[in-house]
């Protein structure tokens, strides 16, 4: 990693594809859209109504698909899909390297906003043994963005003992840089503060600790403020004042990769340092060797902050997924073995649904330097007596969540705020956990598809968090409503924010009007988008392994859905535990038969009887069992004729 060629591809088109069901914390969370009040089991009785999302079938073009699969080495399906996604025949690079990426496809770090100063200034306070305090937030992002620079740091040279880190507790002290913490840190003689993962809208934190003498180096990717003062152009970014600040966005920065996040920064600053360490364009062999090993951190970090897994992401995301299974870091080792996952090959899947949510769950219910602590300066043993107790934070977790969703929903439902004249939620409660408001939200926007902020009020102040839609910026929004809040952050898909409860009604009026003047009725509707129509014989295994190529899958590159139309159910039965899921045996008119699975849609077997027919809209897969390996088909949504 040193002179790397700087031709990263372009980022195809990305907010068509953007789906908002990667904000799950939890698989099966993601239940097909058939009417909300059959869920249950035991609820057979209700009227179903098929399909409950509008599908979106892009329009095949079976001569372009030919020529693109000819020169991409890929069948037509393939091809098509592509197409799709925004790859053209005219730029064909870009589509090679995504078919095909390689480590050479990362951006050289320097060409990432205000990293040369900071990097200098790192590497200075390393040769000299200046203390530095590597300052974190406390999600996951946050988290393996803190271990990225610890590790560096000490591998570069700076002592242990003088890499220090903070992660402000999420109850306590809230998110991002905070004054009695740089008081402390200040008072205890630290001199280099490093931001990761938040600062870019700490303007009174960055004030202090220039007028404390600290260099403040502050490396972020969320939303920055912008001034309001007249004297300023519409839109003009009020940055802080620190001594450097690391972005992938800075106006002028001609960094290609806008939705870098945290720990894709943080893995960028630990390349530059290291270049700076040396004094020369490469690293050291033992600096590149770790940097091929905290991809897997910068992976985690990347997949679990639902980041669009396109261009550079999806280099961060593939190569870091492959090196999780190989890692030497005690943490990561521990973590993966907790989840059950040791010796297995891992991908986006066990990173959002399994790895990260232990990682999480530390910082939601108690203190994420646990978590940090882990992934750091801990031993084999102790690694792994942390990574049970996530384990257990995670279980905690999981049951306080469920209680407030289902609290939540009540107060939607028993207000009206789930009718068509309502395009946003804001639910609030008491003694709600502030540390899993967030998933909640994300269950929210899952159930209603409209953007939704979940509150936690205790003492007269209420914190809390949003998830939104594609279609609505919630950073954006909630800088509207700055008027009603104490504090705001985050980006288009999430954010967090704090007020005080006697505004929260004054709020809620506020942000549902934004969100009535910014949304069209079709925004409110869910949307399954597909990327091929296609015959069940061409639903093969080369064709899965070619598709499976295509990953890691997440935010920007989802998985490829196929639709199949006017197949007969040859058996329909419900199986799982109490009969939760869906298992159906399809054929088509020309004999080709298929098992299909569909998650927590079991009391549909009573209703699909022998040779029914419906369309299908489903992710294609390989099912290995007892030697022998078969293509199935995961259902996303299904339409009876």
């Amino acid at each position: 990693m040193g002179n790397i060629p700087d031709h990263s591809p372009a980022l195809p088109p990305d907010p068509a594809w953007r789906d908002s069901d990667a904000l799950m914390c939890d698989y099966d969370a993601m239940p097909l859209m058939i009417d909300r009040d059959v869920r249950a089991a035991g609820q057979e009785g209700r009227q179903m109504r098929f399909p409950r999302r509008q599908w979106r079938i892009p329009a095949p073009d079976a001569a372009r698909a030919a020529e693109f699969a000819r020169a991409l080495g890929t069948s037509a399906t393939t091809a098509q899909l592509l197409l799709n996604r925004g790859f053209t025949i005219q730029n064909l690079e870009d589509a090679h390297c995504f078919v095909r990426p390689q480590l050479s496809h990362l951006i050289e770090p320097d060409r990432l906003g205000g990293i040369p100063r900071a990097a200098d200034r790192l590497a200075r306070a390393i040769r000299d043994g200046e203390r530095i305090v590597i300052y974190g937030d406390y999600d996951v992002d946050g988290i393996t963005a803190t271990a990225i620079l610890w590790h560096a740091f000490t591998l570069l040279g700076g002592d242990p003992s003088d890499i220090q880190t903070y992660v402000p507790h999420r109850v306590d002290e809230g998110y991002g840089l905070n004054s009695d913490a740089l008081l402390k840190l200040v008072n205890d003689g630290n001199r280099v503060i490093v931001s990761v993962d938040c600062g870019i809208t700490a303007l009174d934190q960055a004030l202090f600790a220039q007028e404390a003498g600290v260099d403040l180096i502050i490396t972020d990717h969320h939303e920055w403020r912008i001034r309001k003062d007249n004297a300023a152009e519409k839109g003009e970014p009020d940055l802080p004042e620190a001594f450097a600040l690391v972005h992938p966005r800075l106006p002028g920065s001609d960094y290609g990769n806008p939705h870098l996040t945290g720990a894709g920064v943080a893995f960028k600053l630990a390349w530059e340092v290291g270049k700076r360490v040396t004094g020369r364009p490469k690293v050291s062999q033992e600096m590149r060797d770790f940097l091929v090993e905290a991809l897997a951190l910068a992976a985690l970090g990347t997949i679990a902050d639902v980041a669009p897994l396109t261009g550079e992401n999806r280099v961060i995301a593939r190569f870091g997924l492959g090196g999780l299974i190989r890692t030497r870091l005690n943490g990561l080792r521990a973590l993966i073995d907790s989840a059950g996952l040791g010796g297995q090959n891992l991908d986006s899947y066990h990173v959002g649904f399994l790895l990260g949510p232990r990682l999480n769950a530390c910082g939601r219910m108690g203190h994420a330097e646990q978590a940090v602590h882990m992934l750091t300066r801990a031993e084999q043993g102790e690694a792994r007596d942390i990574a049970s107790f996530l384990e257990e934070q995670n279980r905690q977790r999981q049951t306080t969540e469920k209680k407030i969703v289902a609290a939540a929903i009540e107060q939607i439902r028993d207000r009206g705020w789930d009718s068509e004249d309502c395009p946003a939620i804001v639910v609030d409660g008491e003694g709600w956990h502030v540390g899993v408001v967030g998933i909640v939200a994300s269950r929210l926007v899952d159930q209603f598809h409209r953007p939704a902020i979940v509150l936690a009020t205790e003492n007269g102040t209420a914190a809390g968090s949003g998830r939104s839609i594609p279609t609505f910026h919630m950073a954006h929004a909630l800088a509207e409503c700055s008027a009603c809040l104490e504090s705001h952050g985050g980006h288009a898909m999430a954010a967090g924010l704090r007020l005080q409860s006697s505004y929260i009604e004054a709020f809620r009026e506020q942000f549902v009007a934004l969100a009535r003047r910014d949304l069209q009725g079709q925004d409110l509707s869910p949307t399954l988008r597909a990327d091929a129509e296609v015959t069940l014989d061409c639903v093969n295994e080369p064709l899965v392994a070619e598709l499976a190529r295509l990953g890691p899958f997440g935010v920007g590159n989802p998985k490829p859905l196929l639709v199949l139309r006017d197949l007969t159910v040859r058996s329909a039965r419900a199986c799982g535990k109490n009969g939760e899921h869906l298992q159906l045996l399809l054929d088509d008119e020309a004999g080709c038969r298929i098992k299909a699975i569909a998650f927590r849609c079991g009391p549909l077997a009573a209703t699909l009887k022998n040779a029914s027919r419906l369309d299908l809209a489903a992710e294609p897969s390989i099912n290995e069992w007892n030697g022998r390996i078969s293509v199935e088909l995961t259902v996303k949504d299904l339409a009876p004729l």
